[in-house]
């Protein structure tokens, strides 16, 4: 787990996830992949994300996490074989650093994104869109 963390927010974060995915709490770590390691599908992320926009009086936008990685890249930031580019990749990193950085390898499609999601990643979602309040 990382060193600053608002234990208040991710104890909110954590009970949302296990509650919502039917595990114990002390199951649900930061560094849970969501759909690898709780088996999170389609509707769970839209039954969390309206948990936690409901706790925290925050709105979520839909796809947020990937258009932000694509946001002031150039084009479209995909490749012609619709992999993200390379400033892609990057600014995605940056914004989902709770995943290690070598999950961010060329050939990495949009739609492979949420497989890098943890619990970790919606922790930050939310302490930023509680910061921007």
């Amino acid at each position: 787990m990382e060193h600053n963390i608002d234990n208040e927010v991710w104890s909110k974060v954590q009970t949302i996830f296990a509650d919502s995915l039917g595990f114990d709490l002390d199951e649900v770590e930061f560094q849970s992949k969501i759909i690898g390691d709780l088996e999170a599908e389609s509707l769970d992320f839209l039954d969390i994300a309206f948990k936690l926009e409901r706790t925290f009086n925050i709105q979520i936008p839909r796809g947020g996490i990937e258009k932000a990685a694509r946001e002031g890249v150039k084009g479209d930031g995909l490749n012609p074989d619709g992999t993200l580019t390379l400033e892609s990749l990057e600014k995605l990193r940056i914004a989902m650093r709770e995943v290690p950085a070598d999950e961010f390898c060329a050939g990495l499609k949009p739609s492979d994104v949420p497989q890098l999601f943890r619990v970790g990643t919606f922790y930050h979602l939310v302490i930023n869109l509680i910061d921007q309040k």
